[in-house]
């Protein structure tokens, strides 16, 4: 039994017997026993990531692996470090939760903050979005009369991912793979199910006074969908941005994602940027990572991430009218150097096909096939059959010597996902090429997390076909 299973069947086994017997407590016994059991859970999942060597040094592990602990942002402000951090602003009237992090972090978050609850009760909850890392700790703090304040597009946001989560949950743990197997479906842990007492309207911010504390919080559609909201502290200049900015800052914004999910809106985004220029942040404290607290990298950065995200949308509109296709300007369309940002996270060139297939959708009016259900693959193995699968091979070997490795596994792609040895000897040299070239130019997470998982795939298939014929 490998350590990754061992540990994948202890944490299994015991959220399992936790949930098969918490249904006969009393409710605040039973949340009692669901922490302890997440607790359990957390540290399987960290285990299991330092168990996996592909793992190693990626972004996924360097989150899981962020030691959990509550540090002091300014007097009565504290953030519970994480993969995503909880924030705690208390009052003389009541405290305030600002994004409550991974569900199976929550007892390590909850126990570094308790300190400084100072007896006081939970009066809000505020959720920057539906995403599981920003709310999933939500029904393990909420009290009886905690107020949960949404975006008003929140409730719907969740119902879709709540309705597509088996759909979404693979390529997730792809990505990060520190996630369970197969998603939660017992108790507190569940996706969803987080119902909102008050929600935020676009341009119409919901302010309010506690304890000597202004609280202003603004709908911002647009980066991480399109139920985002940040937190305001007017008299500190704290912006709590949740996702808004995605884990680094300044970048371009991640208007579209690989994992899947709805198209963000562009010019929304840009909006929202505007309206945070306009409040002038002293401090920028994020849900992911460390707060930014230089004025001029503030100012600069969400000036530039704004002009950028027009830049390529207005780009691309350009390229739309003057009868380029989406591929040409996918490869046209380069921030100038004055707009220049890190790409680690959103991609231009996937920000340029995100906006073409958002006004123009899914059919680029150039190959009728596209209306009908017959996919190319229905053809492939006839194309193979008429050109040969050594000469298909060949063109593929050509296309690696002349440096066009995309073109390779256009062809290889025709052979099938499996082949002979030599194709997918072929595949995985076209996807090292790809993965140097990654990590050399933009080191975008989520390509070279792609990339290494179809290397290890095409590896697991060579080894498969080794054993074979050593039989």
């Amino acid at each position: 039994m490998s350590k990754v299973f061992k540990w994948l069947l202890i944490g299994f086994l015991v959220l399992a017997l936790v949930f098969a017997g918490v249904f006969l407590l009393s409710p605040s016994a039973r949340k009692s026993a669901q922490i302890k059991a997440l607790d359990k859970i957390g540290d399987v999942a960290i285990k299991r990531m330092a168990s996996d060597p592909s793992a190693e040094g990626s972004v996924a592990a360097d989150f899981i692996n962020i030691p959990i602990e509550a540090r002091e942002l300014s007097e009565g402000i504290f953030q519970a470090t994480g993969v995503a951090n909880a924030h705690l602003i208390t009052t003389s009237e009541g405290n305030v939760l600002f994004d409550t992090g991974l569900s199976t972090q929550v007892p390590k978050q909850m126990k570094a903050l308790k300190p400084h609850l100072g007896g006081e009760n939970l009066s809000h909850i505020i959720l920057s979005h539906s995403h599981a890392d920003h709310m999933g700790g939500t029904k393990f703090w909420q009290e009886t009369d905690t107020e949960i304040v949404t975006h008003q597009e929140y409730e719907e946001e969740q119902r879709y991912l709540t309705e597509l989560q088996p759909y979404f949950w693979g390529r997730n743990r792809t990505l990060f793979p520190f996630m369970p197997e197969t998603p939660p479906k017992l108790g507190l842990i569940a996706y969803g199910g987080v119902e909102p007492t008050i929600t935020v309207r676009n341009g119409e911010p919901y302010k309010f006074a506690q304890g000597g504390v202004d609280f202003e919080i603004y709908a911002l559609p647009g980066a991480e969908g399109a139920d985002n909201i940040v937190l305001w502290l007017p008299q500190k200049k704290i912006l709590f941005s949740g996702d808004f900015f995605g884990p680094l800052f300044p970048q371009f914004p991640n208007v579209f994602t690989m994992r899947g999910e709805k198209i963000r809106k562009p010019v929304e985004y840009a909006n929202s940027l505007d309206v945070i220029i306009g409040l002038d942040p002293d401090m920028i404290v994020p849900s992911h990572k460390s707060p930014i607290t230089d004025k001029s990298v503030i100012q600069s950065g969400l000036v530039k991430m704004r002009d950028a995200t027009r830049y390529v949308h207005d780009a691309v509109i350009a390229g739309m009218n003057g009868g380029k296709s989406m591929e040409q300007l996918m490869v046209d369309i380069t921030l100038p150097p004055e707009l220049a940002l890190p790409q680690e996270h959103g991609r231009v060139s996937w920000a340029v096909k995100s906006i073409w297939e958002y006004y123009a959708t899914w059919f680029h009016f150039d190959k009728t096939t596209e209306l009908y259900p017959v996919s190319q693959d229905t053809v492939h193995a006839d194309l193979v059959a008429l050109a040969g699968e050594d000469k298909m091979v060949i063109q593929a070997r050509d296309y690696m010597d002349d440096g066009t490795p995309l073109k390779a596994l256009h062809i290889l792609d025709i052979l099938g996902g499996d082949g002979g040895t030599e194709a997918l000897i072929l595949r995985e040299a076209a996807l090292e090429e790809l993965l140097v070239k990654a990590k050399a130019t933009h080191n975008n997470s989520y390509e070279i997390y792609w990339l290494n998982y179809k290397i290890r795939d095409v590896q697991a298939k060579l080894s498969a076909q080794t054993s074979e014929n050593a039989e």
